[in-house]
């Protein structure tokens, strides 16, 4: 059995996003009781519906930073530590956003999620916005162990949605090198929220997703409703879920319950 696994206790598990409402250093956010009652709020809807993990993410927070500031990293720890202590049975992760995965991990230790996630791992991309990503898959476990936060999960997306590849490279290749690199699981999108990976990526992930005789589970990062779940998880090992259940930027309870049903069918909700 994988960390992964082990951590959701599911076979194939569905994780729901929440997508934060601005922070308070934004000029735009409501205030951090307000960002909190309404993570609450989504939280509520995933755990009724049957969702077995939880995603937050400051998605709200426009123009993204590349880099979170001390008042982001603040922020996070504050309302995913509310997450956490909410939650009856999901399992939360984190997520800051555009490309800070240390920060999401000290935002983990200090908050007691289980997991974070991590859109630059190994491939070396860009965005015209932001130009070359960082990567430093080493340096992000080393300091997962300074930490001491070794049993936090590190999903890692390879190839992401919107990034462009500065190098060329079968998406196999990336699933092997985020295997070696030590990755708990690997994230495969589309090219844009929303837009679904192709079952032909999804299989050639999980052909590259081997290292020694172990298989590192692949995970769909976008793209999953309710049409198309039954597919997609008939080839992968779990979902993150974000665009089909939002209304209005929060969770919307009937979607969500129609995506379980989807993925397991009502005697599973």
């Amino acid at each position: 059995m994988t960390r992964f696994e082990r951590l959701f206790g599911h076979t194939k598990p569905l994780i729901g996003m929440i997508h934060l409402a601005p922070l308070p250093d934004y000029p735009q956010s409501p205030g951090m009781s307000r960002v909190i009652e309404r993570a609450l709020v989504d939280l509520q809807s995933l755990e009724a519906a049957g969702f077995d993990g939880v995603l937050v993410e400051n998605e709200y927070d426009q123009p993204h930073r590349v880099v979170a500031s001390p008042a982001t990293v603040s922020a996070m720890i504050e309302v995913t530590r509310a997450v956490v202590h909410a939650s009856t049975r999901l399992v939360i992760g984190c997520e800051i956003l555009l490309n800070d995965p240390i920060a999401s991990l000290d935002v983990a230790q200090a908050s007691g999620a289980g997991f974070i996630r991590t859109d630059y791992f190994v491939d070396r991309m860009s965005r015209p916005e932001f130009g070359e990503f960082a990567i430093d898959p080493d340096g992000l476990l080393e300091h997962r162990k300074r930490l001491g936060c070794e049993h936090v999960l590190v999903m890692a997306d390879i190839q992401v949605k919107y990034a462009r590849m500065l190098t060329a490279r079968p998406l196999s290749d990336s699933a092997r090198e985020a295997c070696g690199k030590g990755a708990d699981a690997i994230v495969v999108t589309g090219t844009a929220s929303g837009d679904a990976p192709c079952i032909a990526d999804i299989v050639a992930a999980k052909a590259g997703a081997v290292d020694g005789g172990a298989t590192t589970p692949v995970v769909v990062g976008s793209g999953l409703d309710r049409q198309n779940a039954g597919r997609l998880l008939a080839a992968a090992d779990g979902a993150i879920v974000g665009t089909a259940l939002m209304r209005g930027g929060s969770v919307d309870p009937g979607a969500a319950l129609d995506i379980v049903v989807a993925a397991r069918g009502d005697a599973c909700v």
